[in-house]
């Protein structure tokens, strides 16, 4: 799923940069997928080293190859390694303006991990660092990003992670309190229904100004009020207290992605 999460908004900002009457351009699309299925490895690696001495701890990540003592931090190193400089070779595919772009997200995939040691907003962070994408697809269609769009999308997309990063959390919110570590779902408490609606609306408003901003159609906004219908549903059927549930509408929002990458094409044409 995380894939998936990381790779969509980089398919909506390819997809709104497509000129109109266009498909998007598959060779772009493939690339950022290998991008986004390295820079994903990459991010898990960096986590999972950042966080070998809580792993152990949690049930659900005490088998994770560092935590377990499977593997060495220097063997993880030379992995790291070859998964950036695979990296970086697509990264290189582009033009100079995405490559710098494309660069200055590393500090984020660096840092995030180690958000969720000082402040109870790791996930506003994850927000910003998965949707980058937003703004690199455009740039790598069109040669710069043009903010009065690529800004609304990008909040969109940060918006979007809130939502389902929350949600995620609260699967690991009692080993979070014994570990001591920090989160959104713990910030919230049993207030997250109303934060999630909040968050929604934003997101929602921001895929508006966006598509109003690059002369959207008809398809591009029915998608818009799809996707708000798909996520009222989730936040009014999620149980906070089931972690099954929780990872059921976690997994659902690839769905939510799909279908505004589906209404940007199709408003294109």
């Amino acid at each position: 799923s995380g894939t998936w999460l990381l790779y969509l908004p980089c398919t909506w900002s390819i997809g709104l940069a497509t000129e109109p009457g266009c498909l998007p351009d598959w060779h772009m699309l493939s690339l950022f997928g290998v991008g986004a299925v390295l820079m994903r490895g990459a991010g898990c690696t960096i986590n999972d080293m950042w966080d070998r001495d809580y792993d152990k701890k949690v049930a659900r990540t005490a088998s994770r190859p560092l935590a377990a003592g499977d593997i060495s931090t220097f063997h993880s190193f030379v992995f790291l390694g070859g998964q950036l400089s695979l990296a970086l070779c697509v990264l290189m595919c582009l033009n100079y303006y995405s490559v710098v772009l494309g660069a200055a997200s590393l500090s984020l995939v660096i840092t995030y991990p180690l958000m969720k040691r000082i402040t109870y907003w790791p996930q506003l962070v994850l927000g910003f660092t998965f949707n980058w994408g937003a703004l690199l697809g455009w740039s790598a269609i069109k040669g710069s990003c043009e903010w009065s769009v690529c800004l609304p999308l990008y909040l969109a997309g940060v918006m979007w992670t809130l939502v389902y990063d929350t949600i995620y959390a609260h699967q690991d919110k009692r080993d979070d309190i014994i570990i001591g570590v920090k989160s959104t779902a713990l910030r919230f408490k049993e207030d997250t229904k109303q934060w999630l609606s909040g968050f929604s609306l934003a997101m929602l408003l921001s895929l508006c100004v966006a598509g109003m901003n690059c002369n959207q159609t008809f398809p591009y906004y029915s998608a818009v009020a799809a996707i708000g219908a798909h996520v009222a549903h989730q936040i009014y059927t999620l149980d906070i207290d089931k972690p099954e549930d929780c990872w059921k509408k976690f997994a659902s929002n690839r769905t939510v992605g799909v279908l505004l990458f589906i209404g940007i094409v199709l408003g294109n044409l």
